[in-house]
């Protein structure tokens, strides 16, 4: 069923699902002069997007609003997020990104932490179970680098629905092996032309498009004066801004 063919509320006796907070971390890397961007294939059993091309993202836990980081998101970004969250919800849904790029990818974005051994078996000790993992490597999340580019809400008529925002990060000074969780399949930085062939969802072959617009000549992510959100309302899909 194409997306214009699709039903616009759901089934009859349905209530909607209620969207959930999710995050999404875009990476772009300049490879022989080409922007990349790290993507990895969803398996055919998963409920959400199955058989899909996606960035790595998730749902926000209730861990990410209070993980320790090494950096805090820039002003403008936290002011964006926090016009349809709270300011600790913004955080989290930036620490959610971090923590599903190492989940799902092997990839931390981060700093080395600077404490001593015992501080650091220290805050591995105190860390959610989800955290964890993260210190224990040796880094602490860096949120400064993140720049807020795209919000998308999934349509009532789904059974799974997610407020997801999308956040571009530069992807060259990432730590660790590209590996995952078993979630994403066929990890790789593939050049913006490939990607927009692969098959993907709908909201990430948009934002694919919109790359081209969020770097500069030298490939260095502009600031985000508004921020495109793909919402349903009415009936019909539109784009507003925030």
């Amino acid at each position: 069923m194409s997306e214009k063919s699709e039903p616009t509320q759901p089934a009859k006796g349905r209530r909607a699902a209620r969207p959930r907070d999710a995050a999404t971390l875009v990476l772009l890397r300049q490879v022989r002069g080409k922007t990349t961007v790290l993507m990895g294939l969803r398996g055919g059993k998963h409920k959400f997007m199955p058989d899909q091309w996606v960035f790595p993202g998730g749902r926000v836990d209730r861990a990410d609003g209070y993980a320790h980081a090494a950096t805090e998101l820039p002003p403008h970004v936290s002011n964006f997020l926090a016009k349809t969250s709270s300011s600790h919800r913004a955080r989290a849904l930036a620490m959610a990104a971090v923590r599903e790029l190492y989940e799902e990818a092997g990839m931390i974005l981060g700093n080395k932490l600077d404490q001593s051994a015992d501080q650091i078996d220290q805050l591995v000790k105190n860390a959610a179970p989800s955290w964890a993992p993260f210190y224990e490597a040796g880094y602490a999340p860096t949120l400064d680098g993140l720049e807020y580019v795209y919000r998308a809400v999934t349509p009532p008529f789904r059974p799974i629905r997610f407020n997801a925002r999308f956040f571009l990060a530069d992807g060259t000074n990432l730590h660790g092996k590209l590996q995952g969780d078993g979630e994403l399949l066929d990890l790789s930085w593939v050049p913006i032309p490939k990607a927009l062939k692969l098959q993907t969802p709908p909201i990430q072959q948009i934002v694919l498009e919109a790359i081209p617009g969020l770097v500069d000549e030298a490939g260095k992510i502009r600031k985000q004066r508004k921020v495109p959100v793909r919402i349903m309302r009415y009936g019909t899909r539109r784009i507003e801004y925030e």
